[in-house]
């Protein structure tokens, strides 16, 4: 299969998003994604199909256009501009239209019938430019939208005006005003709403401003003098070298290779302390260097910097619907044609009843009006991108919509241990020598492990770090048991692990044995500490009654001290990666389950569990593993992150109850005749607004 990747043109609702769905899989194509409010629209299509063409044509008979790359910048700006264009132009018309309806204000030449039909006629034409084109492509390909709704109601409207116009009986079918104000105040309502949509997108648009910027490239001459010159950060290579002066952006993900400085990374973690960092650490491009100089290297560039895996994990979330959201699409679809008959039923039930053909007429283009799909294509979109875009925004990201979803049925969460709870530094706990001095004992076993890259070896390293080392004839590391060395008066000296020691003692908790010439010499005991955050999110998930449990590769000693100290509830240790697999699955079994792990060597438990949480730098293995990422192993945002799911859940179920309610309530009102077609207009254009400022309600609710 092939993943196609769009930019479209001119999707101005939720409802365009859902008739481009409905169109794709009518094509037979599979995992469509689209997001109405970036006009990202993806989809996979089998590598033999040849049909892109003719589904590029469908789409533009639809009333769309599929833009190029170099034209996605600048998408919305032209289409929000484009809806500013025709609500200024159509309202001067519609308030004139609307001047003599004022009671006490006669002004005589606006009743003339044919300075109205002049009037109206230009508010008509650009209506129906964009509505009555949107809407005959729509039913030509048997997907009607609801501008077919839109068009139907004024063009009833601006027809029966006419006739009473052209039969010179005006005073009796003057609703010009009817048709103006509804095409204007549904123009507005599009403009309100894709303004409050936008805003939604607006954590997401600042991260998007921060990957283009300029950076002072490193340079050397035949004669290696350094020269520095500005360079845009987009034409960085990995392997580049660039200066970051103080007050700057980093430019693009980087190593330090000289220099120290304090850097706030509120951009991607959400915390505005700055962070202290020196020489081999890394950097985020987009963060900001708030004191030092540094030179730095870079290390990713384009789609590969965690700015970039950011915005593109957001995106694809977005155009995700999650399960709640399969019931307001199946409606959606039928949405049209039960509206429409809900108008021709109520013209003639109004008729047989008054009968009066006018108001039985007024009030069927009131339903026709005021009937709003939009709202309910609109209410998961609207608060997903809410939550995506507040948790891009402190340095969590959701992989797909469903993860939201899911939080709300979490019962237990599963921690790993190494990287998770812990910081994964090793430091030395205690030893004990025999026969030797702690001194010897110390050059030892420094002599033997600083030819290691194993993290308690280098650990080891480090804290007896030493210049009188042993040198040694001949050193050898042995895969999965340790280090042998032999020197110069042919002494064997050894470090390692307890397997290796069966014959020499039968106590096995310790982490590191020491033997010469196959007699034990000592043992060293590492420890590995805790995160100072550990303690605050397991109390966290007791006080919401979700069971902990603690799931390692580890000892059991050493797993029953962690869990005593933070409190766990239940310990399954000295687990196998084959072993956590099996043991999520039962748990699975049992209750919706979230599994934390540090995304490599829990790939497959990450992947197998209810929602499976990464303790990561975002790198690529944990993102294809996991459905959440913390950054910056912030195991302290995993709170949040569970607010964040349970609370977007909670404001979809909300927009959804408006979107239902509102449906419900106002086509019988309409239908009855307490609201005229102007009035329709004008709540229907806002009932959007409300789903918007509810979902925007998430960027400041406390969700912790």
């Amino acid at each position: 299969m092939d993943t196609i990747r769009w930019k479209v043109e001119g999707m101005d609702c939720s409802n365009c998003a859902l008739l481009i769905n409905k169109y794709l899989e009518k094509q037979g194509l599979e995992n469509i994604k689209i997001n109405f409010a970036s006009g990202d629209v993806s989809f996979e299509i089998p590598n033999d199909n040849n049909n892109l063409p003719k589904i590029v044509t469908g789409i533009n008979d639809l009333g769309y256009t599929i833009a190029n790359q170099s034209n996605a910048t600048n998408l919305r700006k032209k289409f929000t501009l484009s809806h500013l264009q025709r609500f200024i132009f159509c309202l001067p018309f519609t308030l004139l239209l609307m001047l003599h309806m004022i009671p006490g204000l006669h002004i005589h030449w606006l009743t003339n019938p044919l300075v109205q039909l002049t009037l109206t006629i230009p508010v008509y034409g650009i209506g129906m430019v964009f509505f009555g084109k949107s809407a005959w492509k729509s039913l030509r390909n048997k997907l009607p939208n609801m501008n077919v709704l839109i068009s139907l109601g004024a063009t009833a409207a601006f027809i029966y005006s006419l006739y009473g116009t052209l039969i010179g009986q005006p005073e009796n079918f003057m609703f010009y005003e009817t048709t103006a104000t509804i095409f204007t105040l549904v123009f507005m309502g599009n403009l309100l709403e894709d303004y409050s949509v936008q805003s939604t997108q607006r954590e997401l648009n600042k991260l998007a401003k921060s990957q283009k910027l300029m950076a002072n490239m490193i340079a050397y001459d035949d004669n290696h003098y350094e020269h520095i010159f500005p360079i845009e950060n987009t034409q960085l290579r990995v392997g580049d070298l660039v200066l970051i002066k103080s007050g700057e952006q980093i430019p693009i993900d980087c190593k330090i290779l000289w220099g120290e400085g304090q850097v706030n990374e509120s951009i991607i973690t959400g915390e505005s302390i700055p962070v202290y960092k020196t020489i081999k650490e890394t950097l985020i491009g987009g963060s900001l260097l708030a004191d030092g100089t540094l030179k730095a290297q870079v290390t990713a560039v384009g789609n590969d910097t965690v700015l970039s895996n950011i915005l593109q994990l957001a995106k694809q979330a977005q155009g995700e619907k999650p399960p709640v959201q399969q019931l307001a699409d199946r409606i959606s679809a039928i949405f049209v044609p039960v509206v429409l008959s809900i108008a021709v039923l109520t013209f003639f039930f109004n008729l047989l009843i008054l009968p009066d053909f006018t108001t039985a007429l007024m009030r069927s283009i009131a339903v026709l009006v005021i009937a709003c799909p939009c709202a309910m294509g609109l209410a998961t979109p609207a608060a997903i991108a809410v939550g995506l875009g507040r948790a891009a925004k402190n340095g969590i990201l959701f992989r797909n919509a469903t993860s939201l979803e899911l939080f709300k049925d979490l019962k237990q969460v599963v921690f790993d241990k190494t990287g998770t709870l812990t910081t994964g530094e090793f430091s030395i706990d205690k030893f004990k020598h025999n026969d030797v001095s702690s001194e010897e004992f110390k050059q030892i076993v420094f002599s033997l492990v600083k030819y290691s890259n194993h993290p308690i070896s280098k650990c080891i390293a480090r804290e007896w770090k030493m210049k009188n080392e042993i040198r040694w004839k001949k050193i050898e590391e042995i895969k999965g048991s340790g280090l042998k060395g032999e020197d110069m008066e042919k002494n064997i000296y050894e470090a390692v692990s307890y397997k290796s020691v069966t014959n020499f003692t039968t106590d096995s908790s310790h982490n590191l044995y020491v033997l010469k010439n196959n007699t034990l010499l000592g043992w060293i005991d590492v420890s590995d500490e805790l995160r100072p955050e550990a303690k605050k999110v397991i109390d966290y998930l007791h006080s919401k009654n979700i069971k902990t449990i603690l799931l390692s590769g580890d000892k059991l000693g050493k797993c029953q001290q962690i869990a005593q100290k933070l409190g766990i509830d239940e310990i399954f240790a000295e687990q196998s990666p084959e072993q956590k697999l099996q043991k999520i699955t039962a748990l699975n079994l049992q209750t919706p389950t979230a599994m934390v792990g540090d995304g490599i060597n829990d790939a497959p438990a990450l992947a197998k569990a209810t929602i499976g949480i990464s303790m990561s730098d975002a790198s690529h293995i944990a993102m294809q593993t996991s459905q959440v990422v913390l950054m910056n192993n912030g195991l302290n945002k995993l709170p949040t992150a569970l607010g964040l799911g349970k609370h977007t859940y909670l404001t979809i179920k909300q927009n959804l109850f408006w979107a239902f309610a509102y449906n419900i309530v106002a086509i019988p009102i309409a239908a009855l005749g307490f609201l005229t077609p102007t009035f329709s207009a004008l709540v229907m254009g806002l009932s959007d607004v409300v789903l918007a400022i509810n979902s925007g309600r998430l960027f400041v609710k406390k969700v912790v």
